[in-house]
């Protein structure tokens, strides 16, 4: 094998190089905290960081529509809460009104305050949420859950659709809930005796008519009726409260996959800097002894041993 001064020298250049790669390497993860800075570098350990960021992401948008639904559910159980304050102040005036003690005058006032309170619960049953989409039209949000039909009296204008999403991988939650579900109808009897129903604000314009005509059989009824308008709504908020519950589990859920997917990400992906420190100092020493050694090499000649 014939040694010439350029093969020292080559020699000596690629052993620095590769020495500099792997301090280099070694700054660029202290620089970043992570182990793995290229794909290359460890590709099944790039292919697992990848696939844990995904699955991550994932549960960050779970998140996101769980806290999304938890919004409009509170809207909702605020909605219904004051709708229902306001039936059970209508069902006290219902009941002063249709004391014998009240004369015309009397009841025509009491009728003013309660065609008010119509009026604001008219305005609960069309709420919107920050969008602008009404949450108790079902599927229809870009118009009122409630207007003013053909006749002239107040109609359900949503469907009965529902919408679910998705908040886990196998899990679902309903995410809006209909006007005739929140606002259900009371039923009569006919002279036949035969029941049929009658719409939520149906009921409720025909006992402020009946106080302010001094009706004293429509008041009787719509005491009792307004009873039954407040049970539907109490019903309502019930169905709330369990499906608030329902992603309360949830949250729980979320968070500790996402605790344990954050772990394991860590363990792939995070830098130990105390073997890094020690494997850049390694490498450091490795590239001064290189650099020595090639100051002494290049500094030789064979004639320095030819006497």
């Amino acid at each position: 094998m014939k040694i010439s001064t350029s093969f020292l020298f080559d020699r000596a250049t690629s052993q620095m190089t590769v020495v500099q790669g792997k301090l280099a390497k070694a700054q660029a993860q202290m620089a970043q905290g992570k182990q793995v800075i290229a794909p290359s570098d460890a590709p099944d350990q790039a292919s697992s960081i990848t696939r844990l960021k995904g699955i991550l992401a994932k549960q960050a948008s779970y998140t996101q529509a769980l806290e999304s639904t938890r919004t409009r559910f509170q809207a909702e159980e605020t909605a219904l809460g004051n709708v229902s304050d306001g039936l059970l102040r209508m069902r006290e005036l219902a009941i002063q009104a249709a004391n014998d003690t009240m004369g015309p005058v009397e009841r025509q006032a009491i009728g003013i305050e309660m065609a008010g309170l119509r009026d604001q619960i008219v305005s609960l049953a069309n709420t919107q949420d920050a969008s602008g989409a009404y949450i108790f039209a079902g599927s229809r949000v870009r118009e009122p859950a409630f207007g003013v039909g053909a006749e002239g009296t107040l109609v359900y204008q949503g469907d009965e659709t529902t919408i679910d999403v998705l908040v886990g991988d196998q899990r679902t939650v309903k995410v809006n809930r209909s006007g005739s579900d929140a606002f259900q109808r009371v039923i009569r009897l006919d002279q036949q005796g035969n029941a049929y129903g009658v719409g939520f604000f149906q009921a409720i314009n025909e006992m402020v008519e009946a106080v302010k005509q001094s009706d004293a059989a429509g008041m009787q009824r719509s005491i009792s009726e307004v009873s039954a308008l407040q049970d539907g709504v109490a019903l309502g908020l019930a169905q709330i409260g369990t499906d608030m519950n329902v992603l309360d589990s949830q949250q729980v859920v979320l968070e500790e996959t996402t605790l344990r997917l954050r772990s394991t990400l860590s363990s792939v992906e995070d830098l130990d800097y105390a073997e890094a420190i020690t494997q850049m100092n390694k490498e450091m020493l490795a590239l001064e002894a290189a650099q020595s050694s090639f100051a002494k090499i290049s500094q030789l000649s064979l004639f320095d041993y030819i006497k």
